[in-house]
């Protein structure tokens, strides 16, 4: 459980309920109400808005990668960082009451639900139907009332919509896990703490000059900074500028972080650097690099 500051006392996450971003704000932040959101876009205006006072945001997942369009929208949310959550996901193949396997012939689900179970879909001869969310597609397997349409979504959908569990944990592989960052407004960044490990997410943009990104990285290195994340995505209409999200090590007030980042600031656009945040490693990070 994450203890955080509140006013309205809702986190607001996007989805319906019976999401895993739901099952999110009930392991992370129980002592919150949830707030569901059709897309990522209402997600952040209920926190900028003052509706909420958190976000749970995915970012990427252990098995299908980085949730699409995030990275774009993280700079220009008005949000801040404040804490990360990792999420087992565990999908379940949900179908009506009393329908049996075998008559599923198509499931719906959300691109990345379809994608981290692909190879089991394969192997049961199931067709894969693309779907808002996870939790939406049980929710309308439930209203559809078709024996042989399914959903992959959670548990806590199949409780939710009165569906039954066909198979359980039909994910591809084990221990697949989802990575979120919980978000607020912009505020000052928490002065570090003793025997805390920080992690520090920001995005940047460099000049072109011939190895930039190598050059810009230099001062990370030398510092012995960590860096955990790195990626690049195209920003503006022409397809010529490239923009540089990383999480790394430390906090942005520590004497090594502040060097690196007077090196990189040397070789971005206008010097510019945005810190998205200073936040300290959840329990999950540090258990699997032995630093629990």
């Amino acid at each position: 459980m994450i203890d955080m500051p509140r006013h309205t006392s809702k986190v607001a996450f996007q989805g319906v309920l019976g999401a895993y971003s739901h099952m999110s704000c009930q392991a992370a932040m129980p002592d919150f109400d949830v707030m569901p959101c059709e897309s990522f876009s209402e997600m952040m205006r209920a926190v900028t808005d003052g509706h909420a006072d958190y976000a749970m945001v995915p970012v990427e997942n252990s098995t299908a990668g980085r949730v699409a369009d995030i990275h774009h929208l993280l700079p220009h949310s008005g949000l801040q960082i404040v804490a990360e959550h990792f999420q087992p996901v565990n999908h379940q193949l949900l179908g009506l009451k009393g329908a049996s396997l075998d008559a599923i012939t198509e499931v719906h689900s959300h691109e990345q639900g379809l994608a981290q179970c692909r190879n089991r879909l394969e192997s049961l001869n199931i067709k894969p139907v693309i779907h808002a969310d996870t939790a939406g597609s049980a929710k309308d397997v439930a209203s559809w009332g078709k024996p042989h349409i399914g959903a992959i979504a959670s548990a806590l959908a199949a409780d939710i919509y009165g569906l039954d569990i066909l198979q359980a944990n039909i994910e591809d592989r084990d221990a697949n896990t989802t990575r979120f960052l919980i978000m607020c407004p912009e505020r000052p960044i928490a002065p570090a703490q003793p025997d805390t490990h920080y992690m520090t997410t920001m995005v940047f943009r460099v000049r072109s000059v011939p190895a930039v990104l190598y050059k810009s990285l230099g001062g990370f290195a030398t510092n012995g900074i960590n860096l955990t994340k790195i990626e690049s995505y195209m920003v503006g209409d022409g397809l010529s500028a490239a923009q540089f999200y990383i999480d790394c090590e430390g906090h942005v007030e520590d004497a090594s972080m502040k060097l690196a980042l007077e090196e990189l600031a040397f070789y971005c656009e206008g010097g510019g650097i945005q810190i998205m945040g200073s936040y300290p490693s959840a329990p999950f990070r540090l258990q699997k690099n032995g630093k629990a």
